[in-house]
């Protein structure tokens, strides 16, 4: 009866060991970001993605030459971990994406930097940000840009709404977006789509004399900023990037936050 007893007090131990390590996981997401501590508001995902900005150098990409394979900021220690927590955080664990890094797979093994294109991180950077701000479940979190944007624009997220660039001025907070490779001539009209397409968004943090700064992640392999110039009313029909080929963003998203600062 003792060898029984004790035999089923260890399992009973290893059992409550195993559920305290799956509540671990599900809780990955931080309180703060998760009840949230203060409401989703618009300074503080501006700041958010700013302060990554900074963290990869401050970077500013207005038609400087992108970086060869030796210069991969996403691979470089200290940043390749930081990476890997866009993938956790932004998409929440569960997902293969989740355990990926700047230069890992989900299984932990290191992947040649011509594969990059394979792990593209820049939608789980905006997801990251989102999560981070307070958006809770209102955000559809990604590995893709398509499923957000199809998602503003056919209102299937209380907290995002799609806008066509000629009649919408993007104010700091909000999402700029636009098809890539084969989806490069992707415009407001043809959303939401039944598919996913290849794309690229960047978040405004600064609207200032005609022009914007956004902030985007896995550009040139690191967070970066850029300029967008705009018309004379803030919209962006026919904007491009100065000193670069022309750069069109034809999606603009609004982010409809509880607040615009911190409640304090």
């Amino acid at each position: 009866m003792a060898t029984f007893c004790g035999r089923l007090g260890r399992q009973m131990i290893l059992v409550a060991c195993v559920g305290v390590l799956a509540g671990c996981t599900a809780n990955a997401i931080p309180d703060f970001a998760a009840k949230p501590f203060e409401p989703f508001n618009r300074e503080d995902a501006v700041a958010i993605a700013l302060r990554e900005w900074r963290l990869f150098g401050s970077l500013v990409e207005d038609g400087t030459p992108p970086a060869t394979p030796t210069e991969k900021l996403e691979r470089a220690p200290g940043l390749w971990e930081r990476v890997g927590e866009y993938w956790w955080l932004g998409l929440g664990p569960g997902k293969r994406e989740s355990r990926w890094t700047g230069k890992h797979d989900e299984t932990g093994h290191v992947f040649p930097p011509g594969d990059d294109e394979t792990y593209a991180w820049s939608a789980a950077f905006i997801s990251y940000v989102m999560r981070i701000a307070g958006a809770g479940d209102r955000f559809p979190y990604a590995p893709n840009h398509a499923t957000y944007v199809n998602a503003a624009a056919s209102g299937r997220s209380p907290i995002l709404k799609a806008q066509a660039p000629e009649s919408y001025a993007p104010k700091p907070g909000d999402l700029l977006c636009h098809g890539r490779e084969w989806a490069a001539g992707l415009r407001f009209g043809d959303l939401p789509t039944a598919y996913l397409w290849p794309g690229h968004c960047a978040i405004v943090v600064a609207r200032q004399g005609g022009m914007l700064s956004v902030v985007g992640g896995n550009e040139d392999d690191a967070v970066t900023l850029r300029h967008v110039v705009t018309q004379a009313d803030g919209s962006l029909q026919s904007v491009a990037a100065p000193a670069a080929e022309p750069t069109q963003w034809p999606i603009a998203i609004e982010v409809l936050y509880d607040a615009e600062t911190d409640a304090d």
